[in-house]
């Protein structure tokens, strides 16, 4: 566990800060940065990261810039380590103590912002850990890129969907993650049930120099589902 790492604030903080959380198989590192103030909106966001054993972490430039686009948007944010990567103590659990992580990232996130609309958000793996939570969580906004609906070993099939509103970004070249599959999974869901989905052309699973339309898709999508601005 790093060191300098302080402890969870009681409050959000107006500033970035990287602190540690008591999570359920011990201390999880988490960064969070508020919106700023001329554009925050009663909104904050998690922001899950990629799989573990292949190197993800929240310093992933997908996740980074997730954050960024939603923390322009006005969304205040959170993102953090699962267990086992960078500060964060524990062992990988396969999605199941992973999404307990999620939960614990949560509940930090509702002490500190009570009455803000909570927003999940992941890449590849990330994304499977906020679908799988994003019903029993309540979210109100769920942003998918590069879900891992098949060929990954993560079952898609019994998750609870989401009603809320939810964005699905996919890249046509994701050399990973087979675009045709994450289609077709979409295609197969009941109509009210499907997300909004933003297909790239010519992108890769890691978005290798279109970041910034990747920065662009998701500002225009969840431009209609920002709530309020913040209370000062």
């Amino acid at each position: 566990m790093s060191e300098h790492l302080s402890e969870a604030p009681e409050h959000f903080p107006d500033e970035t800060a990287s602190f540690a959380l008591a999570g359920p198989a011990g201390k999880l590192e988490c960064e969070a940065r508020a919106a700023s103030p001329d554009v925050a909106r009663d909104a904050i966001a998690v922001i899950c990261h990629p799989l573990s054993t292949d190197g993800g972490s929240m310093r992933n430039k997908v996740v980074t810039m997730i954050e960024r686009s939603l923390r322009e948007a006005g969304v205040d944010t959170i993102i953090f380590n699962f267990r086992s990567v960078g500060g964060s103590e524990g062992e990988f659990d396969s999605g199941n103590g992973e999404s307990d992580d999620l939960a614990a990232v949560v509940a930090w996130a509702r002490r500190t912002r009570p009455g803000a609309a909570l927003w999940l958000a992941g890449f590849s793996f990330g994304s499977y850990v906020t679908l799988r939570n994003a019903v029993s969580l309540h979210a109100d906004a769920l942003i998918s890129v590069a879900p891992p609906a098949a060929g990954r070993g993560w079952d898609f099939g019994p998750l609870d969907l989401p009603t809320c509103p939810w964005l699905v970004v996919m890249g046509d070249a994701d050399e990973i993650v087979e675009p045709k599959a994450v289609y077709d999974w979409i295609e197969s869901l009941p109509e009210e049930r499907r997300p909004q989905l933003v297909r790239m052309e010519d992108t890769s699973h890691f978005f290798h120099r279109r970041l910034m339309d990747l920065r662009g898709a998701i500002k225009n999508a969840v431009k209609g589902w920002l709530p309020g601005p913040r209370a000062a």
